[in-house]
C-alpha cells in the first residue's frame, strides 16, 4: 500500500476505469436500432430471379420471421409468384396503385422482410417507399427484377433501385445463341427484333402469350438477328 492510500484495494486500471453511467458509450450496443437492407437482384430473363425469390422467401420464413411476397404479371397468373423450374407460392399483386408504406406498415412488424418479384415493373416513387421501410421499420427488402428492358434502356424502376439499393447483386449470366454473354432481352414478333413500342408487355422466353423474347448479346441485337429457330 502506498503511503497517503485510504486502503481501498484497487489496481491502477479499476481506479480509471468509469463506472457504467459515467461511460457514455456504455450499451452502444444495446441502444444501436437494428438495420435493414434493401438489396436488388438483377438478371436477364432466364436467369433464375423467381426461383431465388422463392428459396430466399422460404428460408426466412423457416427463420421464424414475417415476411410478405410481391409480384406483377406473374406467368402463372395473379397472386401467384412462379418460376420456370415449376415452384410456385402464393404473393400479393401489386400494381402502380399499390402503397407500400401503408400495406407493409400494416401487416408486418418491425425486422420482418418484403419480397418484390418482377421489380422492374415497380415506379421510381413505389421504389421510395420500400428505402423509407428499410430505414424506418428495419425490414429487409429484396428485388427481382430485369435491369433493362427489349430496346436496351432502363426501366424506370430499376434506375430507382440502382440509385438507392445498399446492394446490386448480378444473377446467373445468360447467354445468346452465338455463344456470347446475353445484354438484351430482345422481344421478337414475326421473327423480328422489335425496337418500339410499350415497355411492358407479358411474354416469356421461346414463347407464351403475348410476346417472345429472346436473350441476345449486343452484337446479334443491334444486327436484328434473334438467331436459328426463331419463327
Amino acid at each position: 500500500m502506498i503511503d497517503g492510500d485510504d486502503g481501498d484495494d484497487m489496481d491502477d486500471e479499476d481506479a480509471v476505469r468509469p463506472s457504467p453511467d459515467q461511460n457514455p458509450l456504455f450499451g452502444i450496443c444495446h441502444l444501436a436500432p437494428a438495420v435493414g437492407r434493401l438489396r436488388f437482384h438483377a438478371g436477364l430473363m432466364g436467369a433464375g430471379k423467381s426461383a431465388l425469390a422463392i428459396q430466399v422467401g422460404f428460408h426466412r420464413r423457416q427463420a421464424g420471421r414475417p415476411g410478405l411476397i410481391f409480384t406483377s404479371a406473374d406467368r402463372a397468373g395473379s397472386g401467384t409468384l412462379s418460376s420456370r423450374l415449376g415452384l410456385s407460392v402464393s404473393a400479393r399483386e401489386f400494381t402502380e396503385e399499390t402503397d407500400f408504406v401503408a400495406t407493409v406498415g400494416e401487416a408486418l412488424p418491425a425486422r420482418g422482410f418484403v419480397i418484390v418479384d418482377e421489380a422492374q415493373f415497380l415506379t421510381p416513387g413505389q421504389v421510395d417507399e420500400l428505402a423509407l421501410l428499410v430505414d424506418q421499420m428495419a425490414v429487409d427488402v429484396d428485388c427481382f427484377g430485369l435491369l433493362t428492358a427489349f430496346d436496351s434502356h432502363t426501366f424506370p424502376g430499376s434506375q430507382r433501385l440502382v440509385e438507392l439499393a445498399d446492394d446490386i447483386l448480378d444473377l446467373v449470366e445468360v447467354l445468346c445463341w452465338c455463344g456470347q454473354a446475353g445484354r438484351v432481352n430482345a422481344r421478337i414478333e414475326g421473327g423480328e427484333v422489335i425496337r418500339s413500342g410499350s415497355q411492358v408487355a407479358v411474354g416469356d422466353l421461346g414463347g407464351g402469350a403475348g410476346a417472345t423474347y429472346r436473350v441476345l448479346c449486343r452484337r446479334h441485337w443491334r444486327e436484328g438477328e434473334p438467331g436459328p429457330g426463331v419463327l
